[in-house]
Order: C-alpha cells, then sequence, then structure tokens
C-alpha cells in the first residue's frame, strides 16, 4: 500500500482524560495515520485507552512510554505490550545495549521498539549538563548517532530523533530503519518562543527522511483541529510532489 501524507501524522493524545481522548480520535479519524497515547494517559487509565482507540479508528497506535530500567524489566514489560497490540513502543536508547536487545525480544516481532535518541527540549546546555564528553556538548547530533547505532545493532525499529538529525540517521542505517521526529511545528503555527529547541516542519522533516511526524499542539489548540489536520497534509503532500 502506497503511503499518503496522512499517514507521516502521529497524534499526540496528550490530555488529561479519556474523554477528552476521546472526542480526538472521533475528530480525528481519517485526517491522521497514528495516534500516540503517552505517560499521562496511559497512567490515568491504563490499556483501556488502547482498546478505545481501536474502536473508534483503524489507525496505528504508538505507545510513547520511554522504558528504561534493567534489561530484564524491560524485557517483560515489552512482553506485556505486545499483548496489547500496539504498533509501536518508544524505550529510552541511552540506557544498555542489553536493554534495547531485551525490548525487541519482548516486543516478539508484534510491537516495534523505538530508541529514544535525544528529547527534543535537550540542547548543548543540556547535554553537557547530563555529564557527557566535549565533542557531544559542541555536537548533540554525535550524541543521536551513537544512540541510534545501538539501537539499530540491538534491532529497534527505528529512533526518535529531531529533524536536524533524520538525514544522518536515513544515510547511516538505512530507508527501513524507522525515522520518527516530534517537535514538528507547521508553517503556519511557528512561534518566537517554544518549549521545543530542536523543532522542525513538516515539510522539512519529510524532505530530509523522516517517516512520522509527531503533531500535536497545531492541531489539538487549533479551532478545527481536523481542519489543521488537512492543512498539515497539504504541507506534506507540498514537500512530497517536490522529492
Amino acid at each position: 500500500m502506497n503511503k499518503t501524507a496522512r499517514d507521516y501524522i502521529v497524534f499526540p493524545l496528550d490530555v488529561a482524560s479519556a474523554g477528552e481522548a476521546e472526542e480526538l480520535v472521533r475528530l480525528l479519524d481519517g485526517h491522521v495515520g497514528m495516534f500516540k497515547i503517552g505517560l499521562e494517559l496511559f497512567i490515568d487509565q491504563g490499556p483501556s485507552v488502547i482498546r478505545m482507540v481501536r474502536d473508534l479508528s483503524r489507525a496505528g497506535i504508538f505507545l510513547d512510554l520511554k522504558l528504561h530500567d534493567i534489561s530484564a524489566t524491560v524485557g517483560r514489560a515489552m512482553e506485556r505490550v505486545a499483548g496489547l497490540g500496539v504498533d509501536l513502543v518508544t524505550v529510552h536508547a541511552g540506557g544498555s545495549f542489553q536493554m534495547l536487545e531485551a525490548a525487541v525480544q519482548g516486543g516478539m516481532g508484534k510491537t516495534g521498539v523505538l530508541g529514544v535518541t535525544l528529547l527534543t527540549d535537550n540542547d548543548s546546555e543540556s547535554v553537557e549538563a547530563a555529564g557527557f564528553k566535549e565533542e557531544f556538548i559542541r555536537e548533540p547530533r554525535k550524541l543521536v548517532e551513537l544512540r541510534a547505532r545501538m539501537a539499530r545493532r540491538a534491532g529497534c525499529a527505528g529512533v526518535v530523533c529531531s529533524g536536524r538529525e533524520a538525514r544522518m540517521i536515513k544515510q547511516e542505517f538505512g530507508k527501513d530503519f524507522l525515522c520518527v521526529t516530534p517537535g514538528i511545528r507547521p508553517q503556519w503555527s511557528l512561534l518566537e518562543k517554544d518549549d521545543q529547541k530542536r523543532v522542525t516542519t513538516p515539510a522539512r522533516a519529510v524532505s530530509v527522511g523522516s517517516d512520522l511526524l509527531v503533531i500535536g499542539r497545531p492541531i489539538r489548540d487549533a479551532d478545527d483541529p481536523a481542519g489543521a489536520a488537512q492543512k498539515v497534509i497539504a504541507e506534506i503532500q507540498e514537500a512530497l510532489s517536490k522529492a
């Protein structure tokens, strides 16, 4: 099946209640390719929210838990996740190779693992504060590359990285290694100040090789969320037509 512009869009259900999440799923079904369920909603609702999304939509399901623990614990947690029937789950690539490998094994081929390389609200100052070597402070993309290489070796389906690193990820690890890009801001929604420090536009992200674009606030906070999603689709389609 050919991938459409809509299939690039991952909408995060970053809301506090099941009712709000259900309203957004109903509004955006058919306008996005995947719904992302994060910590806040999953802790509040548990697996029931996954069932709700599956019942209301044919979109994919991305469980964004950012697992990070000892290998045995992460492996067992992934076995439970695989039983929920979600498509993708995040695991921190800042953990050990053994932890990532255990996550992949726990997914049992049913659920893909995405390694989180460097959170999009992190920058050189954050890397320095965490005690990394000078080379990573000067060029955080090197840290992203290092973690992506470990994720690839462990058998992960792909990584989460900013649009700044997407081209490098594709060139280094191939087109089949998923590149999921958060911090996406459509051209029409860019703000002077944003708590995401490594943001990019949908068109730019697609042009450099991102496979999935996590787009939240510009759609969620719009007066017409479905209309906003369609504007994003148009922006992606234009970029694809130039590829």
